[in-house]
């Protein structure tokens, strides 16, 4: 799996229980193979892109408040594909 896309993976994971939209990211994720986060991108609707916007920024934030800069790298390289 793609490093970037196997740690969005695993914070979207946490937003399962309570959205349709994580849920549906989550499958995203699992059960298609994607060598990119741009091709992974571009196979979102426009609502995963917009729920995307509004947590990975908290979730980058996050990493790097416990100097995991790995994930907040590979949290980025998705984020940076967005728009």
């Amino acid at each position: 799996m793609n490093k970037p896309l196997g740690y969005l993976r695993e914070i979207i994971s946490n937003y399962t229980d309570r959205s349709s939209t994580a849920k549906n990211i989550y499958a995203r994720i699992e059960n298609k193979e994607y060598d990119s986060e741009e091709l992974f991108v571009r196979d979102l609707s426009e609502e995963e892109i917009n729920f995307l916007d509004k947590i990975l920024p908290d979730e980058i934030n996050h990493a790097k408040e416990e100097n995991d800069e790995t994930r907040a790298h590979n949290l980025n390289e998705v984020f940076e594909q967005l728009f």
